[in-house]
């Protein structure tokens, strides 16, 4: 199947289902909100290095949380049990964006500085989310995604301290189930997000899902 590439006048996408078996499906454009936002609404997402085109993926396969059906181990409960623990949204999405970055320089990253700049933009629109983690009243991790209709799009996520990101995911999946969110998408599978109930699901369904969660 061809790649396409992106006009950047038209803010259009080609079907999803014709992406590679890889799950690349365009290239090129930029990332407005309004082309992020349709991406987003379609399965779509961007993940390129810096320097490269816009890459535009949609996965034949995703891998997802249920916000309802989040496994929490016997060992993360008594974790939890032992220690206070609470999370803050939108309290400081640059930093935390930020945070991801850091963390993932380590072993390379895809957030750049246009891509912190589109999702701060993304954010100011109501759209981008940040959740901060706390342990005993100390940051201990956090992350990152865009919400779209009843589904949250993870993008990025760190950890500071012991369990502070898998504290971050457990607590916001609970308020995400409590505002009726039906899925947490992943994009990739993670063996820490298996241990935690991950689940694959094609690109077909995963894009039925958003577009009942945009009703």
């Amino acid at each position: 199947m061809p790649v396409y590439r992106l006009p950047k006048k038209h803010i259009i996408f080609p079907d999803p289902a014709e992406a590679e078996d890889d799950g690349l499906l365009a290239v090129g454009g930029d990332l407005s909100p309004e082309r992020l936002m349709l991406g987003y609404a379609n399965g779509i997402f961007p993940w390129y290095n810096e320097g490269d085109p816009i890459y535009w993926w949609a996965p034949k396969q995703r891998y997802i949380l249920k916000p309802s059906e989040v496994h929490v181990s016997h060992s993360m409960k008594k974790f939890m049990k032992k220690h206070e623990t609470r999370i803050e949204l939108n309290k400081d999405f640059a930093d935390i964006m930020h945070r991801c970055r850091l963390k993932r320089e380590e072993k390379g990253t895809w957030i750049t500085d246009e891509m912190e700049e589109a999702y701060f933009r993304l954010h100011e629109l109501g759209f981008a989310v940040s959740v901060e983690a706390f342990i005993d009243g100390q940051s201990a991790g956090g992350l990152y995604g865009v919400s779209v209709g009843k589904v949250f799009c993870g993008e990025s996520m760190f950890t500071d301290i012991e369990n502070g990101s898998k504290v971050a995911l457990i607590l916001f999946a609970r308020y995400l189930d409590e505002m009726g969110y039906t899925t947490i998408d992943c994009q990739f599978h993670t063996d820490h997000l298996e241990s935690m109930g991950g689940q694959f699901v094609s690109g077909e369904e995963y894009r039925a899902l958003v577009r009942e969660g945009l009703v």
